[in-house]
């Protein structure tokens, strides 16, 4: 993946010099409460996080995934990125102090109109229904709420109900990604 530039920010690989900046955003248990992995618990933590999860990501073809920095400083304040698998799932996070200020959404639009380009026809996104904010930036990228599902949750073993968006991005407006309504056997369309 090349670099993408956008008004206020910088979209790169993570590298072995962000390892301090990898530990503030994947640590921070707040920042991370509604993601999968447990955070890292001291910087060694975070040096293995960043060997076996990120790096680990930048093999897999299609897979994108990008640390999120300010142009003035190209310090890594939070990440985006795509799954490699047939759901292109849309992730993301920033640091607190970052919160509120548009800088996700710059973000994810920016890499979502990468996708675009490099012919990938959709991108899915889910967010726990108790972090309904996550969902606020899922709309403000024009994702359209398709359904929600309930899924034991691994790492952490936790039942949680998630609403799925989608955008498609080949004109295809009717596609929906089936596959975590098939895999759940508690799925419902909210009036959102």
């Amino acid at each position: 993946m090349n670099v993408i530039k956008t008004l206020r920010l910088i979209l790169r690989r993570f590298t072995e010099n962000d390892l301090g900046d990898v530990y503030k955003i994947y640590g921070d248990e707040e920042i991370n409460s509604f993601l999968p992995w447990f955070p890292p618990k001291n910087p060694e933590d975070a040096r293995d996080f960043y060997i076996n999860r990120i790096k680990s990501e930048y093999s897999k073809e299609g897979a994108y995934y990008c640390a999120v920095c300010l142009k003035e400083d190209n310090r890594a304040i939070g990440y985006v990125n795509i799954s490699a698998d047939d759901s292109h799932d849309l992730g993301y996070g920033l640091l607190k102090e970052f919160w509120h200020s548009g800088i996700i959404t710059e973000a994810c639009k920016a890499l979502v109109e990468q996708l675009k380009n490099d012919g990938v026809p959709f991108v899915t996104a889910t967010h726990d229904v108790n972090n309904p904010r996550s969902g606020e930036v899922m709309r403000r990228l024009g994702m359209k709420y398709q359904y929600s599902y309930q899924e034991q949750w691994q790492p952490k073993n936790v039942l949680v109900t998630f609403r799925l968006y989608q955008i498609n991005l080949d004109g295809k407006d009717d596609r929906v990604y089936q596959k975590y309504w098939n895999n759940s056997d508690v799925h419902f369309i909210e009036v959102i």
